[in-house]
């Protein structure tokens, strides 16, 4: 976990490959995901993101959750694999893009890349507004941050040939811009849009 920069103060070593699996055994059981998230354990809330229930996820434990992160592995597990399938999915994205703390913020931005990814029936319309958050949060110095905000970037620009052209004006601009972690965004989120395994899949949508 150290050699990926997941800081956990409790942890029992339990791979995630098996806790998909053990996910897949359990099936969706609100309580239990309840009782494991308080656990405070690494693993007990990694299961969470398998488990529990979407639709009965309410705002306000979206919210608890969230401020509880203390690494981004937890942070983008519930995004990618929960957090995205809720009804509050695009209200918090444009909530905690405005939080101050590394983790809240991430998930903003690791929540867009993962509607970016999943949700096939989004419009156009809801991603360049998302854009507009990843140019006012691409200042942002903190690594975790920057590389959600750039996550999101990418993600959005791979959906559509209109989404990537919109994606690849705001990376072409951070990569052109003063500050340091904007004109890291920008190039990293440049090359991979304009690469062409990219390319073909945009075309091909």
């Amino acid at each position: 976990m150290a050699r990926y920069a997941i800081v956990a103060p409790k942890a029992f070593g339990v791979s995630v490959a098996d806790l998909r699996v053990l996910g897949k055994q359990v099936g969706t059981n609100r309580e239990l995901a309840v009782e494991l998230w308080d656990s405070g354990w690494y693993e007990a809330r990694m299961l969470t993101a398998f488990i529990d229930d979407p639709a009965q996820l309410t705002s306000r434990e979206m919210d608890r959750r969230t401020r509880d992160f203390d690494n981004w592995a937890i942070c983008d597990a519930l995004c990618f694999h929960l957090f995205d399938r809720t009804p509050h999915a695009w209200k918090k994205i444009d909530e905690w893009s405005r939080r101050r703390a590394e983790f809240e913020r991430r998930a903003a931005f690791a929540l867009l890349a993962s509607v970016a990814l999943h949700d096939k029936a989004a419009p156009d319309a809801a991603f360049t507004r998302g854009l507009r958050l990843i140019e006012r949060a691409a200042s942002d110095e903190r690594n975790f941050v920057k590389k959600g905000v750039s996550w999101a970037l990418r993600a959005i620009g791979e959906r559509n040939a209109r989404l990537h052209e919109q994606a690849m004006n705001v990376a072409t601009s951070l990569a052109a811009a003063p500050e340091l972690p904007m004109r890291w965004i920008g190039k990293d989120a440049r090359r991979q849009l304009q690469s062409p395994a990219v390319r073909r899949r945009v075309a091909a949508r």
